[in-house]
């Protein structure tokens, strides 16, 4: 039989006496060897961290594309797949960049979806959202705050990437990564106001020329700024309670890809058409005597009667707010005053015919003026203009602004009494003085964020401007506005801003980058500003710069004029306007009624940058002096002084261009080095295949 054998168990009081019968030697060396494997394994756990773990990981992943989180800048990655592509950078602020999101994902149930929050800072959630096409893929981005000193800001890298849309500034650029501001409510306001700020065509949207676009919804209260080369920033609002900020990131193909998908269903509305018979109808800014309305009338005469002479006696004329306020004093005066009145004080459209008449009105008025005082007295005040509200118990003040140079109160665009008011006012100054067009300057801008008062919900962004638009789009398709604000289906015309008389951004070399800008937004009908520019600049009297003006409008929708050609230039020159308007009636206006089909249908702009037909050449991404007609016409004019030449990009490789003035035929996807440019030339191209 087996031998039985002690366990090898220590009886307890053995083990004990021999742990005390331990020298102290032997204990110190315990304890080192204790410490020495502590600090073996911290090492060994950095070790692991810095080199073992990777510098990018994936915390949402789609079919086409998905987000990762780089370690070492603390940013969000927008990769496309399977390729792994990078499309866009978003660098983190107002959290811990160092501190990575994974593994810790709170949604890690569900697929579509990543959280994850810094405690005591923000959260942040991704999610998959539905695609607007089966080639883009589309991710919600929402940032939470936990504590309300918290702000969250958002900047997307400009490295090896071109920006376009968003807002429109005072030296338009295209693409946007030379521009620059600082931090300020992605609202649209006037230049005129806040020359550093942003200008009255505004969008929530952002398109990259790697094929991903940006847009923020419109209810959500964010700041912009941009740093010129380096990125844009979203931030949320400094001073404002727990503010969230909430952008939506789609990825597609390419560029042109991107914004057929993303950037043409900005407004899901049904768009419609202004009226088309002014496109080929030049406009002639009436700036003569103003003083009365007999002053008004003979310089109205005179300017019709020396277009007539000129034979340019067809077009519009347009009144400017000040005259139009005296002539509808003089039609606001009673039956019995007009009979005691000089009958030479009356008012008669035919003064102006055969040119047809617009006038000029804005939501604001003086509060010195009869109106704002009547309201007041009746305690009115409160439906008719914009007010603040009172603590408890109190009165609605009106939110007073100014409006050039005068304090006025602005229309309250929330009380369908004021609109009804507005639109009844505007519809009888229109009848009386037999107006064809309506111009309505001022739509732009927040009263309140020009404050910095907090905007009532119904006001928040630019929704004043929205509903101003609408309003206005019932009174016919006859309607000029200074703004827009995802309301670029309505059948407005858009009066672009004033710019310098001057070669620079602010001037004749803002003229293109601003025209692609408003057409990637949706507003193809637009106004520029008159021939030479209608602000003082560096070269005032340039019979070049009125040239190279005139050369550029003439491919535009409507051809607008401050200063006639008999004044600025030599004879010359007339005759080139002539011939010029008589072009923008045969050439161009077919075009654009051609491509306006195909925006009512699909919402591609009628004015196309080089990459509309290039959208993988990089060469094509930061071209600012050229512009497209739908598909099949290029226009590349002189916005330089003193050159006679040009470098010409052909967009489309594979297709061919034909000169329209020397007939000569060059392959697309080519660049057209020191191309003639004369004085009276601008080169245009036909594509023919």
């Amino acid at each position: 039989m087996p031998l039985s054998r002690p366990t090898g168990q220590m009886p307890e009081a053995t083990w004990t006496l021999g742990f005390r019968e331990m020298t102290e030697p032997w204990k110190g060396t315990a304890g080192c060897l204790g410490v020495a494997v502590f600090f073996a394994m911290t090492i060994g756990i950095i070790s692991w961290q810095a080199l073992e773990q990777p510098p990018e990981e994936w915390v949402l992943r789609g079919r086409r594309g998905g987000l990762l989180w780089e370690r070492r800048r603390g940013a969000l990655l927008l990769r496309a797949l399977p390729a792994g592509r990078a499309v866009a950078a978003v660098a983190v602020g107002g959290v811990p960049a160092a501190e990575p999101p994974p593994p810790r994902d709170r949604c890690w149930h569900d697929g579509g979806q990543f959280c994850y929050a810094w405690e005591e800072d923000a959260e942040l959630r991704l999610s998959l959202e539905p695609p607007p096409a089966p080639s883009t893929e589309c991710y919600s981005v929402r940032w939470t705050p936990l504590r309300p000193s918290v702000m969250l800001k958002d900047c997307f890298s400009m490295a090896n990437i071109s920006w376009y849309g968003g807002v429109s500034i005072r030296a338009q650029r295209w693409p946007l990564n030379g521009a620059e501001s600082h931090a300020q409510p992605f609202v649209s306001g006037g230049f005129s106001k806040n020359p550093m700020g942003y200008g009255p065509v505004l969008e929530r949207y952002f398109l990259g020329s790697t094929g991903v676009t940006v847009t923020v919804p419109p209810d959500v209260p964010v700041f912009l700024s941009l740093e010129s080369n380096r990125h844009f920033c979203l931030a949320s609002p400094v001073g404002r309670a727990a503010e969230p900020l909430h952008y939506t990131l789609c990825v597609s193909t390419d560029i042109a890809a991107a914004h057929r998908h993303v950037g043409t269903q900005l407004s899901a509305q049904e768009r419609a058409l202004p009226d088309t018979a002014l496109l080929g109808s030049p406009v002639w800014r009436y700036s003569g005597p103003g003083g009365s309305a007999a002053k008004i009338k003979r310089g109205l005469r005179s300017l019709a009667r020396r277009l007539k002479r000129h034979h340019l006696q067809e077009g519009v004329l347009v009144l400017g707010e000040h005259c139009t306020a005296i002539l509808a004093a003089l039609d606001r005066a009673s039956s019995e005053q007009r009979k005691r009145q000089d009958p030479s004080h009356a008012w008669d459209p035919s003064v102006v015919a055969p040119l047809q008449l617009a006038v000029t009105l804005s939501p604001y008025t003086g509060i010195s003026s009869p109106l704002f005082l009547r309201t007041l007295r009746d305690g009115h005040a409160a439906t008719y203009w914009l007010s603040l509200q009172p603590p408890i118990g109190g009165s609605p003040i009106p939110l007073l602004t100014t409006w050039k140079g005068q304090l006025c109160a602005r229309l309250n665009v929330t009380s369908e009494a004021a609109l009804a008011w507005y639109l009844a006012r505007a519809r009888r100054l229109r009848q009386a003085l037999g107006a064809a067009y309506m111009v309505f300057e001022g739509a732009e801008g927040n009263a309140f964020l020009e404050q910095a008062v907090p905007p009532p919900a119904e006001l928040e962004g630019d929704l004043y401007t929205g509903v101003l638009a609408e309003a206005l789009a019932t009174l016919g398709n006859a309607t000029i506005i200074s703004a827009g604000a995802r309301s670029s289906h309505l059948p407005l015309f858009i009066q672009m801003s004033p710019l310098r008389s001057d070669w620079s951004h602010a001037g004749l070399k803002g003229i293109i980058p601003s025209v692609l800008h408003y057409s990637l937004l949706g507003y193809n009908f637009f106004i520029p500003d008159a021939v030479g520019g209608s602000l003082a600049g560096d070269s005032p009297g340039d019979t070049e710069l009125y040239v190279r003006w005139l050369q550029i409008v003439t491919f535009l929708p409507v051809m607008a004029f401050s200063t006639p050609p008999w004044l600025c230039c030599d004879a010359w020159v007339l005759n080139l306007t002539h011939h010029c308007i008589q072009r923008h009636r045969d050439f161009v206006v077919p075009l654009l009624i051609k491509y306006s089909s195909e925006w009512l249908t699909l919402g591609y702009p009628i004015f196309r940058p080089a990459w509309w037909l290039s959208p993988t050449d990089p060469a094509a991404f930061t071209i600012e002096d050229e512009f497209l007609i739908g598909d099949e016409v290029l226009v590349a004019p002189i916005t330089d002084k003193g050159q006679m030449w040009r470098d010409i990009y052909l967009p489309g490789e594979g297709h061919l261009w034909m000169d329209a003035n020397t007939a000569r035929v060059f392959d697309g996807g080519t660049i057209l080095r020191n191309y003639s440019a004369g004085l009276a030339e601008v080169p245009v191209f036909v594509k023919t295949s």
